[in-house]
């Protein structure tokens, strides 16, 4: 009897082994990225796909191309492909509410990634806190240029969080001192080309600028073009956000001063593990941050 018992057990624990591993076998993600032109959400989505991998899960990516439109049609895609999660990376936070609700009304479970969404039911956003980020690029630059002198801001895409959030912080720590002036603030749409383009005109108006801020390191870079290409360099210094590859290699050069480090690949590993529990019914947290990091040299 004791010998028959032994094996029912361990027919059980080797039924509820395999039906796990079926199960994490049989769960599709969707991952809905805004833009697979920018470094930063390349390493995301390799962030959340090796780690689909490694959790042995099926994951289908789509690019929207800073589209919102095309993000909506790329969404309505995965849920007819049964996806069981979406994870978003919203183009923007007002736009993708559509997306979320087609997502809710699927009785797909919705997570969000480095920028939120104004709507919707979305059941864990996993972010950097991205007005902590703006702050620490403020404190910095307040730091260098002695609490006085005339500062930049290059803005993200109007209406996403990111954009948003960082301003917000950075604006904070301009405020606290009334001798840093912020002279110029215009969007520049997280693109390079837009980012050096906007920048250039801004030199054009103001001759007196001691620094810049921009929302990523994309503006920045090519904010560092204008600037170099104007014979300015020794004048102006540049901070960005991101800590993308190129930016880090600029600030170890000195181009740029320094630039706020998220981990992207970390947030796709992040926002897929979240994934999983939500699919297997676990609960999460809302907000899940990642750590934040201003390097400098």
């Amino acid at each position: 009897m004791r010998k028959l018992t032994i094996v029912l057990a361990l027919s059980l624990i080797l039924l509820v082994g395999l039906s796990a591993g079926a199960a994490a076998q049989d769960i599709k993600i969707g991952l809905a990225v805004s833009t697979l032109n920018n470094p930063f959400f390349v390493d995301l989505k390799d962030g959340a796909e090796s780690m689909a991998e490694e959790m042995g899960v099926e994951i289908l990516t789509v690019d929207a191309q800073n589209d919102a439109a095309a993000q909506l049609s790329s969404v309505e895609d995965l849920l007819i492909k049964q996806i069981d999660v979406l994870i978003v990376n919203p183009v923007d936070g007002n736009a993708v509410v559509s997306a979320i609700t087609a997502a809710n009304d699927a009785g797909v479970p919705v997570i969000t990634v480095d920028r939120a969404a104004e709507g919707g039911d979305v059941v864990s956003h996993i972010a950097s806190d991205n007005v902590e980020g703006g702050k620490m690029a403020g404190e910095f630059i307040a730091k260098q240029l002695n609490k006085e002198g005339n500062v930049v801001e290059l803005q993200g895409i109007p209406g996403t969080s990111a954009a948003r959030d960082r301003g917000k912080g950075f604006n904070i720590v301009m405020d606290k001192y009334p001798n840093l002036k912020v002279i110029a603030r215009q969007p520049a749409g997280f693109d390079r080309a837009e980012g050096m383009t906007v920048m250039e005109n801004i030199l054009q108006g103001n001759p007196d600028i001691d620094a810049v801020f921009a929302h990523n390191d994309n503006m920045a870079l090519g904010a560092m073009e204008a600037i170099s290409a104007a014979g300015r360099s020794d004048e102006i210094m540049i901070v960005g956000f991101d800590a993308i590859d190129d930016a880090v290699e600029a600030v170890k050069e000195g181009k740029m001063a320094a630039t706020v480090a998220q981990r992207p690949t970390l947030m796709g590993e992040m926002a897929v593990e979240t994934a999983v529990k939500v699919a297997n019914g676990n609960e999460v947290k809302e907000y899940i941050p990642v750590p934040l990091e201003l390097i400098t040299d």
